[in-house]
């Protein structure tokens, strides 16, 4: 009997479709295929045929498998499959690739360095795209990495993207995953739907596919499989492979089903449990080993599903010949396979196995041989480097060891936490405070706790985080200081949930256990996490007081070389400086990026880059940094700073118009940052949609919003003035209120005078001044000082700022330099539809007044613009400012939105855009007459009116203009 069908069942049209994606590959046109299905539905299988293929075609093969055993470890299975790159004997150090090879560091050890290179995790998918596409030469590359679902954050992040980035390389990646609820399986879905990658789920195996592994195991016909046992193996397997090959071992290895002359018959019971009869089937094969090799596969399971050759040596302290030949029996038993990306190490055919082995251990030498494995792995590697020191830390765990286990644990997640892996981080910090909560030592857990709660923040698990809050009296034997650094962190968590009354409470407690005793060392990081919540919480000095608390603490943290501290306040005074100057605010933050890329703080660095991409965009409009950074934040895990971005996104995309796109994104990423009680996101959003509504002139809809958002602590919140300058005053405006807007402007002014913010786009500096202008109460001086400050240079400020300027110049007589002004502001609001036309209504009589500019034109642009975005009471006052002017007023007829733009402007009508279309023909007035049904009287009013619309009286030349504009 074969332990194993010599060829695929009921897989051609997946290998089909593998085929020609390796097909396609050579070619250089890359592809990402998904293998998904439950534990042992034969995915390894059919990746191992894959490779096959690959290898048959003179493809290169890159293999890489997830960590089971214990925690994840940051990027294994990229590591384990590029280092066989350097297994081939090929020079690596000549590959091209220019300034991304330091990236590879965090992956290759032999391109390690102490400078290593901490660069985002876009960066490093970059350098291992280049790495895969410069080793692929000349027939393409493959990369398997298998059990995906068992992949760390970090993996994934790069993994994600390579799938959106192989579409035109010669490279495949193939990936494992199982079934279950996991973020390799979403991020599988997600290029499914986006069209970059395919999904191959697997399914179970039908009945008479079933029977045809059977026979092919049994090494007969499906037909002569005997009907009992393929009845008993199709009920008790579920159409799995795996299954269906070790319950048949066991019915066999258990004589109840025999080979005769006349073929296979059953002579035995054949009902019995799935995984008792596994379990037994397995420790029969195992037992033929011998005692020697029962007890060498039992600590090989003991270390996990995978295991290193040398360690295993070093515990057992088996000779070379007997633990290759117990090794070899085990392959040809089918038990172990060697894993090939990674020389010295085999393991575990299936997971089932290394269960069953452990099954026949006691308690008591399931320790011992714990313990013994942890020895041989600390004996061999004294640094525990990589994924050794969580594994020993599982092995110490698992020999009742607690403290050191939690000593191990602790180290792997800091150097996680080093590395910006916070998923990672967080799953291994918890592991160690729960196992040395119940230690002595009490100041290896605050150790743990400090790096522990801003992880926990920033992944934005405030509950857990806040958990501990009520706990640390546990910790009495402290020393003062370790005790206050812990409040501080607490502060710090509080902060980023906008938990500021929270967040004083434990600054006060920190600064009472430091009372005695200060230094510098220990308040600076006090005074960075106050000034945060200064600037947060509600009075008319919160802004004083946050940089005064900042420079304190920057001048005592260069001094002692607190570089995050030293990044934090350098970001927080450049939130302070834009108010003063963006050229000042954006040195802060390049000093603080510097700062952090230095001493490779990636958090830090991405906090960073978060802040210049809002600058960009304040100061230019543009969300291309925002955008970056997102990208950083979501690799890193911060799922605060992925959700602050995403709520300016929101607003950025209101501001531009694009209103069903904002509400689809503002309602999905609402319903997130609620459930995880992200409060300043959720008020940004909330504010976003209130702005949302306000600009369609929706005054219910604006109203529900500002109401969530005061039931979100909005009261003297940094983003209350932008609900009245954005939101109120915007809509009132849409209902054609003026009076009602500048209440709410002048609200916004007496709101920040008592509570200053730090966003600045809440009217005073923009639509404000444009109102103020136009009533009068502001002239030629008062406006110069506004229009010079930097929040007046922000875009969306400067085009109001700009239209106040043209106002201002017309009533100067300067009537030339007023239209450039009003030219210069519509190309600068361009990306702003509803609030350059808003400017236009807004100046229009002005100018007419005044006797400069294009007040018609612009009239009919912001009525044309009204009446789509069906906000009639300013559709209906451009009408009625166009009819006090002297100018025709064209009628609202049903086909007027297929008149071009230059023409709508212009006032060109429904009939006599219906005639204009005939004129490329140079048609005379009867023929145009008979085409349209109507008198030739009336052709020639039309053509007489368009003539003096479009400024071309002749009628050849407004022929040419119409062969023009309909090109």
């Amino acid at each position: 009997m074969r332990s194993r069908a010599r060829y695929l069942v009921g897989r051609d049209p997946q290998m089909a479709e593998i085929r020609q994606v390796l097909a396609d590959a050579r070619e250089g046109r890359g592809g990402v295929v998904f293998l998904v299905g439950e534990a042992g539905i034969g995915k390894s299988r059919l990746a191992a045929e894959a490779v096959g293929l690959a290898l048959g075609s003179g493809m290169r093969v890159l293999r890489g498998r997830s960590s089971t055993t214990g925690p994840t470890v940051p990027f294994r299975p990229l590591t384990e499959a590029l280092m066989s790159l350097f297994r081939s004997g090929r020079p690596m150090d000549d590959l091209p690739l220019g300034p991304y090879r330091p990236a590879l560091g965090r992956l290759i050890p032999d391109w390690s360095s102490d400078a290593q290179d901490s660069s985002s995790m876009i960066i490093l998918g970059e350098a291992v795209l280049r790495l895969l596409i410069a080793t692929a030469e000349p027939a393409g590359q493959l990369l398997l990495l298998e059990d995906l679902h068992d992949a760390d954050p970090e993996t994934l992040a790069v993994v994600e993207y390579l799938v959106d980035n192989l579409e035109y390389t010669p490279v495949v990646l193939l990936a494992t995953i199982r079934t279950e609820p996991c973020d390799a399986l979403d991020m599988a879905d997600s290029a499914r739907r986006r069209g970059v990658g395919a999904v191959l789920e697997l399914s179970p195996l039908t009945r008479p596919e079933v029977g045809a592994v059977i026979a092919a195991q049994l090494g007969t016909e499906p037909d002569l499989v005997p009907p009992e046992a393929l009845a008993r193996l199709w009920d008790d397997s579920a159409g799995s492979p795996f299954l269906v090959e070790e319950l048949l071992q066991s019915m066999i290895s258990g004589g109840a089903l025999v080979q005769g002359e006349d073929g296979w018959r059953v002579v035995g019971d054949l009902r019995s449990d799935v995984s008792t009869a596994l379990a037994r089937g397995i420790l029969r094969r195992i037992d033929r080993l011998g005692p020697e090799g029962l007890t060498l596969l039992s600590a090989a399971a003991v270390i996990g599903r995978r295991f290193p050759l040398t360690v295993l040596q070093k515990m057992t302290g088996i000779d070379d010949r007997g633990l290759l030949s117990h090794l070899h029996a085990g392959v040809a038993a089918q038990l172990v396979v060697p894993d090939e990306p990674s020389p010295d190490w085999y393991a575990f055919r299936h997971s089932l196995t290394a269960e069953a082995l452990l099954t026949q251990l006691t308690p008591g030498n399931r320790a011992a041989m714990a313990g013994q494995a942890a020895d041989a792995v600390q004996a061999l590697h004294p640094e525990l480097p990589g994924d050794w020191c969580p594994l020993v830390a599982e092995l110490r765990s698992q020999a009742g060891d607690r403290d050191e286990a939690g000593r191990l644990f602790a180290e792997a997640g800091l150097r996680a936490l080093r590395a910006g892996a916070i998923g990672s981080a967080i799953t291994l910090l918890s592991r160690a405070e729960r196992l040395l909560s119940e230690s002595q030592d009490a100041g290896r857990r605050a150790e743990v706790l400090e790096a522990l709660l801003p992880a926990l923040a920033e992944a934005g698990n405030f509950s857990e985080a806040f958990g501990f809050a009520d706990n640390l009296h546990v910790l009495g034997s402290l020393t003062a200081v370790r005790l206050a650094a812990l409040h501080t962190r607490l502060a710090k968590v509080a902060h980023t949930a906008g938990r500021w009354e929270d967040g004083n409470r434990q600054i006060a407690q920190a600064r009472a256990l430091l009372k005695a005793e200060p230094d510098e060392r220990s308040t600076a990081p006090i005074d960075v996490t106050a000034a945060y919540l200064a600037l947060d919480t509600p009075g008319p000095d919160r802004t004083q007081l946050a940089e005064k608390l900042a420079r304190s603490a920057l001048q005592a943290a260069e001094r002692h070389g607190l570089s995050t501290v030293v990044c934090q306040a350098w970001e927080l005074l450049a939130t302070l400086a834009r108010e003063r100057d963006f050229d000042e605010a954006t040195a802060l933050l390049e000093s603080a990026l510097y700062t952090a890329e230095q001493h490779r703080l990636p958090v830090q660095r991405m906090y960073a880059l978060t802040r210049i991409g809002g600058n960009n965009w304040l100061t230019e409009g543009t969300t291309g940094g925002l955008v970056a950074a997102r990208g950083e934040a979501l690799r890193l895990g911060s799922a605060t700073i992925v959700y602050t971005i995403d709520g300016i996104l929101i607003l950025d995309t209101v501001l531009r118009g694009e209103f069903a796109a904002a509400a689809r994104a503002a309602e999905e990423c609402l319903t997130v940052v609620q459930r995880l009680r992200l409060a300043p996101a959720t008020r940004y959003v909330l504010m976003s949609q209130a702005v949302l509504a306000a600009h369609q002139g929706d005054r219910p809809a604006m109203d529900r919003a500002l109401s969530a958002f005061a039931d979100w602590d909005g009261a003297g919140a940094q983003e209350e003035p932008l609900t009245l300058g954005l939101a109120r005053a915007f809509c009132a405006l849409m209902e054609e209120d003026r009076p009602g807007a500048v209440r709410e402007l002048r609200a916004v002014r007496d709101l920040e005078d008592a509570n200053p913010s730090t966003y600045y786009l809440s009217g005073r500096y923009g639509i404000g001044l444009l109102l103020d202008v136009l009533s009068g109460e502001v002239g030629r001086s008062p406006y110069e000082e506004i229009a010079a400050t930097s929040p007046g240079r922000m875009r969306w400020n400067r085009q109001f700022v700009l239209f106040a300027g043209a106002v201002l110049l017309g009533r100067e007589g300067r009537r030339e330099e007023a239209a450039t002004a009003a030219a210069e502001a519509q190309a600068l609001a361009e990306a702003y539809p509803t609030a350059l036309h808003l400017g236009l209504r807004l100046i229009a009589e002005a100018a007419h007044e005044d006797g400069w500019g294009e007040p018609v034109a612009w009239l009919r642009r912001a009525e044309h613009h009204f009446h789509g975005l069906s906000v009639p009471n300013v559709a209906n006052a451009c009408r009625a400012a166009l009819r006090r002017l002297g100018a025709p007023v064209h009628q609202r007829r049903s086909g007027s939105n297929a008149i071009p733009e230059v023409l709508r402007t212009l006032g060109v009508t429904v009939r006599e855009y219906e005639v204009f279309q005939l004129l490329p023909e140079r048609l005379g007035n009867k023929d145009i007459a008979d085409r349209l049904y109507i008198s030739p009287r009336t052709v020639e009013k039309h053509i007489a009116a368009l003539g003096t619309k479009t400024g071309h009286p002749t009628r050849s030349s407004l022929c040419d203009f119409a062969a023009a504009v309909l090109a």
